[in-house]
């Protein structure tokens, strides 16, 4: 057996139906006496519901949310935190509602209670990322990583298919990831291969029965587990490709992870025989045609240019994905990234 490194990371989780309502709990447990509230503004209803429980110590309501943290937007929101006092940050939505707390942590150093509404996994992660023009920076440091996590299933009711196909598919890659990123290790290789094998069971099923609290329950545990590789191993090929796009593009990050996933695993299928081999005994077959399958059956998009990648998009952006992905389990020269990103771009299905 290969030696590994292994740092565990802090953290609190607390999962189940209806435990929102534990949020006063949780900031009481921080000792918070002042609070921002980070939250999409789609869902008043349940802004509303965490404003009511975090009451007096509520000092105000930040809903600017945007993908990718926009730098200016992030900088509104710390300076809101430092004109209220606020010693803590509540958020509450998807992984925008997370990065913008990240965004205040990394600067003003408080402690964030995070309430996932999707498949999103940033909130058990010390990864940060903020964006400027086309540009998007991303960091690890452990003073962003959340305090404590409230996962309540209930939440997750509202989101169409839409929205929940492609979110759990960037959960997805989180756990095929986990079995050769940076900081792959048997530990993170079990919880990653149980988090595909849950989500891949239950996401179809979730999707013929959206309604059911039981299917939603799963899919969000299967999303929790990539989350908790995510946060230890790191990203490779596929999210470096992703983050780059996002930045270029201003495209929808879950969206594309539905559509980049089984062109990266494809293309780092040949330096990763053991770990491919484990893919394709949970996934039932080839495994990235498997999650090629999969996300068409969730009726995410099946290529870049279809979620609004330019034509000429490519060439632009394989230089910067040659640099981005230095570390990748296989390396990648310029004409290969050319040929991955063309993949994607069209939307084939791998072999």
């Amino acid at each position: 057996m290969e030696p590994f490194d292994y740092d565990v990371l802090p953290g609190r989780v607390i999962f189940g139906v209806g435990r929102r309502s534990e949020v006063g709990d949780e900031v009481e447990r921080l000792t918070a006496t002042r609070v921002v509230l980070i939250a999409d503004a789609h869902d008043q209803e349940t802004i509303a519901y965490i404003e009511g429980v975090l009451g007096e110590r509520l000092v105000a309501t930040f809903t600017e949310v945007a993908q990718h943290v926009p730098v200016a937007l992030a900088e509104k929101l710390r300076a809101l935190v430092a004109s209220t006092g606020a010693n803590a940050t509540v958020s509450l939505g998807g992984g925008s509602a997370t990065g913008f707390g990240k965004a205040v942590s990394l600067t003003h150093g408080l402690p964030q209670i995070c309430i996932p509404t999707t498949y999103a996994g940033s909130e058990l992660t010390p990864i940060w990322g903020t964006s400027s023009g086309e540009v998007k920076e991303t960091g690890r440091d452990l003073r962003v990583l959340p305090r404590t996590v409230i996962y309540d299933p209930e939440l997750t009711l509202g989101l169409p298919i839409s929205i929940a196909g492609p979110s759990a598919m960037n959960a997805l890659a989180h756990a095929v990831e986990g079995l050769y990123g940076p900081g792959a290790n048997p530990v993170m290789s079990a919880i990653a291969l149980e988090s595909v094998r849950v989500l891949s069971t239950h996401l179809p099923i979730m999707k013929a029965a959206p309604a059911s609290i039981e299917e939603r329950s799963k899919v969000l545990y299967g999303a929790y587990l990539a989350g908790v590789v995510l946060a230890v191993v790191g990203t490779a090929l596929h999210h470096k490709t992703c983050h780059i796009l996002g930045g270029l593009y201003g495209l929808d990050h879950a969206k594309m992870n539905a559509v980049v996933l089984p062109h990266a695993l494809a293309f780092n299928a040949p330096a990763i025989p053991e770990a491919y081999e484990r893919l394709n005994t949970v996934l039932g077959g080839d495994a990235a045609g498997q999650l090629y399958d999969l996300a068409r059956a969730l009726d995410t998009p099946s290529s870049l240019l279809e979620i609004g990648m330019p034509a000429d998009g490519v060439e632009r952006a394989a230089p910067l994905v040659v640099r981005a992905a230095a570390d990748n389990v296989r390396s990648i020269d310029l004409d290969q990234a050319v040929a991955f990103l063309t993949n994607c771009a069209n939307g084939q299905r791998p072999s």
